[in-house]
């Protein structure tokens, strides 16, 4: 059906240009583009006719793109059908995929095309594309690993599909305010997500609480309790000049109209009629919603095996129905299937899988656990005590009762095991073991224990937190099982990360390689270096870089009212608050310089180097001391952009709601960047790697990915500080044994804030934190005490280095043209060879 519609401008008034609207799901020229997009303003509305504004555009484009990536999507799964390969299933909590539109017109390769049609339809791309809200489906580095994984999956050609759920309100957007950090619930699905489809065939039960039946053969059956629906959403992950496009399964919660009781609502009770409505609401609403009440452990518990169960159903009933073609057996479906926990937040899949096999399917125990542990991997993001979950037994047999049993019956049989083969370890069971009942008022199941003992790989996310795991974190189970352990390093898109988020660099890079084919094979990225020194690479790249600090500049402004200078030294720390990642020692040295800098008289403060000190990130809502630190960045800086004498020479900003979308501005046009976290308690890290890939300068400790980072861009392009991950055992204990002397200068910045220098509010139990021996909350567990010393002293060579723009152009050059090695398409590659065992499987 064509017709001609009169199109809108972006004021809204009619434009006089004419695009007939007229369906071409796969075009390609810009002319046939601008009439799909004309086509869905006007017989795909979501709004009222008339209008043609910024919104209703990016909404007609979204669609228009998704015409295409649902052709693509059905080819890849025709194909996958057709050639029958084992296939990996990836489970994550998180998911943090930024904005959609530019990536995926980048990945199907027509950003010029969408360009001139939207030009034609009187708007422009980069505007459009601000319309469009970032998915709320992820809280960090977890999360945004797992999307890199999708991106690379597809880019590869890999049959994989990822399983999440959707978060209606997300963690929170963040607001700042006098008080620090606020938090309000995400409005991405306020209006609609255009690029999910909801499979309204595809749903599968899930249930909650209950008990088990007996049967008189001995098979056990879980009943009862409440059922909930768990309804499939596809959201389109396409590749990277590729025709393949896999998928993001994400789960929604439903109750029937069955479980609305009408007799309830017309008696007036509204709010019991709709009861299991209700329930269903709250399992997708928040993700990671606050834990420190029963009914949000069980909120949350809630959310990870209804994420688990309806995953591993959708998984056998595709094997199932593949298995009726090809009359396999179950014990050929690990020859099919692959399942990679993100974490120990999916660790229900295994007891959820044995049930599903047992008591659905007939088989016996060992026949199940067999499938199960051949079937199952676990990446393990953390050596932090308080991030490897255990959780209650009690609370655990409450809701999930037969997967109680369950894991009873792993742990015994594990604990058999180990004193039939084992006995030198039988000592060691108690910490071994899944559970763990020394305290005996909260026993407790310790997930990490579980995912070990049942996987058939474990892998670390980079080689000093592998290493760390294998020494230390799992070091018996290491010797029960020498082969179990592996290392999978992150990586990141380059796509995303670099060719979309800086064209101007990306341009400048396949200029000098004579090629783009860096874009997925990232090695290539190492011819750089043979131009390092070259002036006219220099005077490029430093062009480069200054518009996109141009570009940075106007965005803080625009959200923070702060001017900043673009020819200052750009110094940015973005990541998730945590006292771990040392935010704190950050804000410290900044106030140290800025003390330093208003005892200087106006001619000395000419001689230092110009600095914008920028630091973002999201403190989850429950966590004191990391609002705090929070609150005191804004507080400095509330002081310090305000002082005239000294802000030429220093700015302190923090940038608000830091997502995905602020991070592809931010990484761009940073110049240094801090990865501070105490050594061994990062377990990689992946901005690191985004800076690095930017061409931005690192300052940072020997911890995750850093120490392979450092590596491979080479030790004096590296700034580097603080106690190695082997030291602070040892520097905990001088600690608490009172041998810790304090540098003159940590006190001094710590007794400035007391003074009263950034306001009235009490910063007191934030600097607690770093005084006194041992204790509760205090005795400086991160070394913020320690390594602030040392990280005085590299700042000051950064500045140095600063002053040498030829010598800090070529370092930037380096640490771009060594980053080939931290692309996701090898992480993927290394997993899909070594753990998953599956092949490409290209679309013809």
């Amino acid at each position: 059906m064509a017709s001609d519609t009169e199109v809108a401008n972006g004021s809204g008034g009619l434009d006089s240009v004419k695009v007939p609207a007229i369906a071409n799901p796969t075009a390609e020229k810009a002319s046939e583009i601008a009439s799909n997009i004309s086509y869905h303003a006007t017989f795909s509305p979501h709004f009222s006719p008339f209008k043609f504004e910024s919104e209703q555009a990016y909404y007609a484009t979204a669609d228009s793109v998704r015409d295409r990536l649902l052709k693509q999507w059905n080819d890849t799964y025709y194909h996958f059908h057709k050639v029958d390969p084992k296939q990996t299933y990836y489970l994550s909590m998180e998911y943090l995929q930024g904005r959609a539109l530019t990536n995926a017109i980048g990945n199907i390769n027509l950003q010029g095309e969408y360009a001139d049609a939207l030009n034609k339809l009187g708007h422009e791309l980069e505007e459009i594309a601000e319309q469009e809200k970032d998915a709320a489906l992820g809280n960090g580095g977890l999360g945004r690993l797992a999307s890199c994984f999708l991106d690379s999956m597809a880019t590869l050609n890999l049959p994989a599909w990822g399983y999440g759920l959707r978060y209606r309100y997300g963690l929170f957007k963040q607001k700042i305010t006098r008080e620090g950090q606020e938090e309000v619930a995400e409005d991405w699905l306020e209006k609609f997500s255009p690029w999910e489809v909801a499979r309204h065939d595809i749903t599968f039960p899930i249930r909650f609480f209950g008990h088990i039946e007996i049967h008189p053969t001995g098979s056990r059956k879980w009943v009862g309790g409440e059922v909930l629906q768990a309804l499939a959403y596809d959201v389109p992950i396409p590749g990277y000049k590729t025709k393949n496009t896999i998928s993001l399964r994400l789960w929604e919660a439903k109750a029937g109209a069955e479980h609305f009781d009408l007799f309830q609502f017309n008696d007036g009770q509204f709010e019991s009629a709709a009861q299991l409505h209700s329930r269903a609401q709250q399992i997708c609403a928040v993700l990671y919603p606050g834990d420190a009440t029963e009914d949000g452990k069980l909120l949350r518990l809630k959310q990870q095996f209804f994420l688990c169960s309806a995953s591993l159903q959708d998984i056998i009933f595709r094997f199932k129905e593949r298995r009726q073609r090809n009359s396999w057996q179950w014990s050929e479906f690990p020859g099919k299937v692959a399942v990679q926990l993100n974490d120990t937040h999916p660790t229900l899949a295994i007891p959820e899988l044995m049930r599903l096999l047992m008591d659905d399917e007939g088989l016996g125990w060992d026949e199940a656990w067999d499938i199960t542990t051949r079937t199952i991997a676990y990446t393990n993001h953390t050596v932090l005590p308080e991030a490897l979950e255990k959780w209650s037994q009690a609370v655990m047999r409450k809701l999930l009762p037969r997967h109680m049993e369950i894991i009873e019956e792993i742990d015994k049989r594990f604990i058999a095991s180990i004193r039939s083969t084992r006995t030198d370890l039988e000592s060691k069971l108690p910490v071994l073991r899944i559970l763990d009942d020394s305290n005996q008022q909260k026993p407790v199941v310790r997930m990490a224990n579980l995912c070990v003992v049942s996987a058939h790989t474990v892998n670390g996310v980079a080689q000093l937190h592998s290493d760390i795991l294998k020494s230390e974190l799992f070091a018996d189970y290491v010797s029960i099982w020498p082969t179990k352990f592996q290392n999978k390093t992150n990586g990141i898109t380059p796509r995303r990360w670099l060719r979309f988020c800086s064209p101007e660099l990306s341009n400048i890079i396949t200029k000098w390689l004579k090629t783009d084919d860096w874009v997925t094979n990232l090695d290539l990225l190492s011819e750089l270096r043979q131009f390092a020194d070259n002036e006219d690479l220099q005077v490029e790249w430093a062009s480069a870089k200054m518009a996109n600090k141009q570009r940075l500049a106007q965005y803080i402004l625009q959200v923070t009212g702060v001017q900043i200078d673009p020819s200052s030294l750009f110094d940015i720390q973005v990541k998730r608050i945590h006292e771990y990642k040392r935010q704190l020692l950050n804000i410290l040295g900044a106030i140290y310089r800025y003390k330093k800098l208003k005892e200087m008289s106006p001619e000395e403060r000419k001689k230092t180097t110009p600095r914008t000190i920028m630091i973002g990130g999201k403190a989850f809502a429950t966590y004191t001391n990391a609002k705090r630190i929070v609150k005191l960045v804004c507080d400095v800086g509330a002081v310090v952009n305000d002082d005239i004498e000294v802000n030429k020479y220093l700015k302190v900003v923090f940038v608000p709601n830091y997502n995905v979308s602020v991070a592809e501005m931010l990484i761009p046009g940073s110049e240094l960047s801090q990865h501070i976290s105490t050594a061994g308690m990062e377990a990689s890290g992946t901005s690191n790697m985004k800076f690095a890939l930017n061409g931005c300068i690192i300052i940072g400790t020997l911890d995750g990915a850093n120490v392979e980072i450092r590596e491979e861009i080479g030790e004096e392009n590296f700034f580097l500080f603080g106690a190695k991950a082997d030291e602070v055992p040892r520097l905990r204990k001088d600690r608490e044994n009172g041998l810790f002397k304090p540098d003159p200068r940590f006190e001094e910045a710590k007794q400035f804030i007391r003074s009263g220098a950034f306001g009235s509010y009490d910063y007191s139990p934030l600097l607690d934190s770093l005084e006194g021996n041992s204790g509760y909350g205090r005795g400086d567990y991160f070394l913020v005490g320690h390594d602030f010393p040392s990280y005085m002293d590299a700042q000051a060579r950064v500045d140095e280095a600063f002053k040498d723009q030829k010598r800090w152009l070529k370092i930037s050059i380096l640490s771009t043209a060594g980053s080939g090695k931290f692309s996701s398409d090898r992480t993927i590659a290394q997993y899909a060879k070594e753990i998953w065992n599956i092949e490409e499987c290209p679309v013809p």
